[in-house]
């Protein structure tokens, strides 16, 4: 992968996590997520159309369905509540970035995938670097956080619908993937912006805001993340949050003025060990289920996100 593609997929990736924030800040998370999920789906919707590709029908259409549940409604619906309740940027993008090797472990338990000593160190690391993000939250709150909580939920969702996605829709084109899977997240978050308070606290920022959700991160980002796996493979790309949420505590400090704690630093430290570790560990089981190598290939799964931007 070039050092072009790597930044541009780095940036936008990261850059949902500020802009997502901001927005949350300018109207309530849940209206928030009607525009995202509304304009996402027209969108990605017309450029499918207009691309002829083919749409899931019958149960095939069933499984993105899920995976519109868990993956959007679930993850975004728990980590904007989260945002509202004062999870800064970083510690979002500290805990999210922990879905390659969630999603590893994922694998492990329901298809089975070899863990291996390289994913249990990654998957320890992965834990510490996640405790060591909310040690000072941990500490203020005496232990028991609910921002932690609905992070964790986010991530759960997440990296459970990236294994059935790729267990069940591998062969569905992302784009009416997306669309659907959008389509079917609206439905929850209608529910849920009708039954919560609605606030616009900034007009202005709402507006340039939720652009930047859907325009840069819910369509642009998503179309540079999936390119990049289709063309350099999942290991390249899973690499790539080895650096992600440092790029993202960056752009929170340029974009909202928030500051990296001592215990985020020590969290973005071990979470990029985590991520380099399972990448390798990837790389490693790859080359050993090749079959011109004389492996076996198995019914596993490459510990990435699918068609899902965080932010």
């Amino acid at each position: 992968m070039s050092a072009q593609t790597a930044s541009t997929v780095t940036f936008f990736y990261a850059l949902g996590y500020p802009v997502g924030n901001a927005a949350v800040a300018a109207m309530s998370p849940m209206a928030v997520l009607v525009f995202r999920f509304g304009l996402a789906a027209a969108i990605l919707g017309t450029w499918a159309r207009v691309a002829g590709v083919s749409w899931p029908r019958g149960t095939k259409l069933g499984h993105v369905a899920v995976t519109g549940l868990l993956m959007q409604a679930v993850q975004f619906c728990f980590l904007y509540l989260a945002i509202e309740r004062g999870a800064p940027a970083v510690l979002c993008a500290v805990l999210i970035a922990m879905n390659p090797v969630a999603t590893a472990l994922l694998a492990t338990v329901f298809l089975r995938d070899r863990l291996g000593a390289l994913r249990v160190v990654a998957l320890s690391l992965g834990v510490a670097a996640v405790l060591a993000a909310c040690a000072s939250r941990l500490r203020a709150e005496h232990g028991v956080d609910p921002v932690l909580g609905l992070l964790l939920v986010a991530l759960l969702g997440l990296a459970t619908g990236g294994v059935y996605q790729q267990r069940f829709c591998a062969d569905v084109d992302f784009r009416a993937a997306a669309t659907v899977q959008n389509v079917v997240a609206l439905v929850p978050a209608t529910a849920l912006a009708a039954i919560t308070p609605f606030a616009v606290h900034n007009t202005a920022h709402a507006v340039w805001a939720v652009a930047g959700v859907v325009l840069l991160n819910a369509v642009v980002g998503v179309s540079l993340y999936v390119r990049a796996i289709s063309i350099h493979g999942a290991t390249a790309v899973t690499m790539l949050f080895c650096v992600i949420p440092a790029v993202a505590g960056a752009l929170s400090w340029a974009m909202l003025g928030q500051r990296i704690d001592i215990g985020v630093g020590i969290g973005l430290a071990l979470g990029a060990a985590a991520c380099w570790l399972n990448a390798r560990a990837s790389s490693h089981q790859k080359r050993q289920d090749d079959p011109r190598r004389g492996g076996r290939r198995q019914d596993r799964v490459d510990a990435v996100h699918d068609a899902a931007v965080a932010g």
